[in-house]
């Protein structure tokens, strides 16, 4: 099964999957509204704002896995995300990232290593992970990577389809 297959629903509970971003450079991240790391929304922001038009797009994963940090309701996620960062990015339903209810997705994305070579559990809010426009994962940032590092800014350039 590809990437592009696995289930999923957005922030507003509906089935989705990957597929409806098929052919773009995705950016996802598990994501928190009450972690240090939280102020990186911003970051994240900037890159969909400034890759959308060249077939990119950044995807949030809530959870809520790490000290709890990810406590609210899709709508209190959705406000705050909306009003604090003024995300437009995708956002999908708050799920676990590590552990026996791994979402499925998580259970791929973290047999990937990262730059110095380690696969396995995600660390913290904010890890990502960048996939090719065919679906592959072709990069993995951990928590304290800014999104606008210059490592990953160059990797996502080297995916633009566009």
């Amino acid at each position: 099964m590809s990437l592009y297959d696995i289930p999923l629903r957005t922030l507003a509970g509906e089935p989705t999957s990957l597929a409806d971003h098929k052919g773009k450079a995705l950016l996802l991240v598990n994501v928190a509204s009450k972690c240090g790391l939280t102020p990186q929304y911003a970051g994240l922001e900037r890159l969909q704002q400034r890759y959308a038009d060249r077939g990119f797009t950044v995807l949030g994963f809530p959870c809520n896995q790490f000290l709890g940090q990810e406590p609210g309701s899709a709508e209190e996620i959705q406000t705050f995300c909306s009003t604090t960062y003024g995300v437009s990015f995708p956002l999908f339903e708050k799920i676990d990232v590590n552990g026996e209810d791994r979402h499925p997705l998580f259970a791929r994305l973290t047999e990937v290593a990262d730059a110095e070579g380690t696969a396995g559990d995600v660390q913290w809010n904010f890890e990502k992970f960048l996939l090719s426009a065919d679906g592959a994962v072709v990069g993995r940032f951990r928590p304290r990577t800014a999104p606008e590092a210059d490592e990953v800014v160059a990797a996502i350039e080297a995916q633009l389809p566009a």
